[in-house]
């Protein structure tokens, strides 16, 4: 907000010093006492135009009409009176006096009482709509962190679940499995505050997951995970698909064959889709969601914020497989425009 108070400022000097610059050159060309008659003209509009314009910004927009209203009719009056005293003539008579002072009213007090009335409205509309921008982008960053800060408890009693029933049949990958979920748990702590990350280490996030959800089978990896594309060009909002690998899992029957669960992650130019397929546990009947579940409603709000009329997220519930695939288009194009604005800032 300062920087666009400086640049106001810096309007306002460039424009009266062209101001300047035009009433000396149009005076100058007939008259003797062009410098005289130039700083008197410039005076006066400054008095006239800065008088009225703090007016306005001490009383626009409020209900003190008369106040307003009475120190105006005090700054129309008074403002000729400068351009009297400082002009290169001698009025000494009522009606010379009266002539100039009648000109100046209205070829420079009542022009400049609009010109300044004009540059605060102005002035007022642009502050207002920065200020209503910053509001919207404070509150959606606060509603991104309230959903985001949901993902780190979600998973961890998830995960905590897993490692508990390893370590009651004493399983010999129960250690492995805390290391892993501290690895996991570095990332969602540290590394996920940054805005977006690589699609690669979001990637590489997915498979420690899988990594540490597989050791709870003894057969081969239950989970197909294909990725197609130059990850490591591509930047996503982190922990975006967490919740979707969540939700297959555990809405998957209680033994899962290899290859059950499929994922499939496809960069082709600037779209980004992410498939994910499971088996529906019978027990789990057609729910999406357990009773307090944030899962799917989780992403659907993350996604509507973060990347609104730019994605698409498809749900489709054949009764025996659940599928969702989720597009996001022109991620390349939003990486550039979020990079310049925090150069910009």
């Amino acid at each position: 907000m300062n920087r666009i108070k400086k640049v106001f400022t810096q309007i306002h000097i460039g424009l009266w010093i062209l101001f300047s610059l035009l009433v000396a050159l149009q005076v100058s060309q007939d008259n003797a006492h062009w410098l005289t008659l130039t700083v008197a003209v410039i005076l006066t509009t400054m008095y006239v135009f800065y008088s009225h314009f703090f007016l306005l910004t001490r009383y626009l927009g409020k209900r003190k009409k008369g106040a307003y209203f009475l120190r105006l009719a005090g700054i129309v009056l008074t403002g000729p009176l400068l351009y009297i005293f400082l002009h290169y003539k001698r009025l000494d008579t009522l009606d010379l006096l009266f002539e100039y002072y009648t000109i100046s009213l209205f070829s420079i007090i009542l022009p400049f009482i609009f010109l300044s009335w004009l540059a605060r409205v102005t002035e007022n509309l642009v502050l207002n709509t920065i200020r209503k921008e910053q509001l919207e982008k404070q509150a959606v960053e606060a509603e991104l962190y309230y959903l985001k800060s949901q993902i780190n408890p979600h998973f961890l009693f998830n995960t905590l679940n897993n490692i508990h029933t390893l370590v009651y049949k004493q399983a010999p990958a129960a250690p492995e499995a805390v290391m892993r979920l501290a690895s996991l748990m570095r990332y969602m702590i540290y590394e996920s505050n940054a805005t977006t990350v690589p699609l690669s280490r979001e990637m590489n996030y997915l498979q420690d997951y899988v990594n540490l959800q597989q050791l709870r089978y003894k057969k081969a990896p239950v989970v197909d995970l294909e990725i197609v594309g130059d990850t490591e060009s591509c930047h996503i909002a982190p922990l975006l698909f967490i919740h979707l690998l969540e939700n297959a899992y555990k809405h998957s029957p209680a033994r899962l064959e290899p290859g059950d669960v499929k994922v499939s992650v496809a960069l082709k130019e600037n779209t980004l889709t992410f498939s994910i397929q499971n088996p529906i546990g019978k027990q789990q009947g057609n729910k999406l969601e357990e009773p307090g579940g944030i899962g799917l409603p989780n992403v659907q709000k993350r996604l509507a914020l973060l990347y609104p009329s730019q994605h698409q997220l498809e749900i489709n519930n054949t009764g025996e497989t659940f599928t969702v695939t989720l597009k996001i288009h022109n991620l390349h194009l939003q990486v550039h425009e979020r990079e310049g604005h925090l150069l910009y800032n």
